[in-house]
């Protein structure tokens, strides 16, 4: 899903501060170019008197608006995720005459993005990269992550929070009741947790106990983009004689996601012994000489072993995605 681009999409040329130009193939939409400023929130219907069309865009009988579905169903239209299968399916009704060019520009509203003052939600993003943008809690209020999250659940489900405290889960919790909180990874879910997608596995290996948190961050994070995951934990190099023991599971796997702090070998030792990529993620944990990670961050990028690519200090979240590209089968993104 992350490989998906625009270029495989009519809808091109997105302009700035909110404005949208389109060229569409085939006279698609011609009256859409250079209609301006179009973000905003989708209205949601309040009226018995609205009917849902084959779309998923909901339509007022009366004032004939076009307003986005209510959240929680499950019916595939434009209103729970903006990507380049329901564009298609919008497109073709206009070609056939079933949605105006007015209805198709208010369902298009929250594209590219939805201005929130202090953070400018990319709804666009789903269609761009095949996956929601996720909210990195660090920094923020916990109202400006309620908030932000709020707004992507009107339109993508599941939400995901990483770096997410207790209160912002409950805060969460309080107004939507479908939420989990993944405590280890620190990972807030709005949401329910997709089914695995790709037959394909993910092994992800820890060092120590200690290396945990960011661990399950990548974990969690590759379940959620819709991959299946095996958890290997506390089989550092101390101990080698614990991961050869597991040799089989690292062996089944498409890629093999190793956390690790203090002097950070374990990925390197890992490489040595398959033949799959081998994503390798330092972590802060180390006395004093370990630098905050800097010591696993250097060993990790002078591995000797072929295969292995590295990301930041203690970012879990990046070692799952790029996982989930690598485990995503190619016709998928396609």
């Amino acid at each position: 899903m992350w490989q998906r681009a625009l270029r495989a999409d009519p809808l091109t040329n997105w302009g700035q501060s909110g404005s949208v130009t389109c060229s569409l193939e085939k006279g698609f939409l011609p009256s859409l170019k250079n209609q301006g400023k179009i973000r905003g929130a989708y209205p949601v219907p309040g009226s018995t008197r609205e009917k849902l069309e084959p779309s998923g865009i909901v339509h007022n009988s009366q004032k004939g608006e076009v307003a986005q579905q209510a959240r929680g169903t499950s019916h595939p239209g434009l209103s729970r995720t903006v990507d380049a299968e329901k564009l298609r399916k919008l497109l073709n009704e206009i070609k056939d005459g079933r949605v105006s060019v007015d209805e198709a520009v208010q369902a298009l509203r929250s594209l590219p993005y939805e201005d929130l003052g202090f953070a400018k939600v990319d709804h666009h993003r789903a269609l761009r990269t095949g996956s929601p943008e996720v909210i990195f809690s660090q920094g923020k209020t916990t109202q400006q992550v309620v908030d932000i999250a709020s707004k992507l659940f009107q339109q993508h489900s599941p939400v995901m929070a990483t770096r997410a405290t207790r209160e912002i889960y409950k805060r969460l919790k309080d107004l939507h009741g479908h939420v989990a909180y993944y405590e280890a990874a620190r990972i807030v879910l709005l949401g329910s947790m997709p089914e695995p997608r790709w037959p394909g596995k993910i092994c992800v290996v820890s060092a120590g106990t200690a290396d945990l948190p960011v661990a399950e961050e990548a974990a969690v994070t590759a379940e959620v983009m819709g991959n299946r995951v095996e958890r290997l934990y506390d089989v550092g190099v101390a101990g080698i004689h614990r991961l050869l023991d597991n040799l089989d599971r690292l062996t089944a796997a498409n890629v093999v996601v190793v956390v690790a702090g203090m002097e950070g070998a374990l990925p390197s030792v890992v490489a040595g012994l398959l033949s799959r990529p081998v994503i390798a993620v330092p972590t802060s944990v180390g006395y004093g000489a370990s630098f905050g990670g800097l010591s696993a961050l250097l060993t990790m990028l002078n591995s000797c072993a072929s295969g292995v690519g590295v990301v930041n200090i203690d970012n879990g979240f990046g070692a799952g995605c790029l996982a989930s590209m690598i485990n995503e089968p190619p016709s998928a993104g396609a």
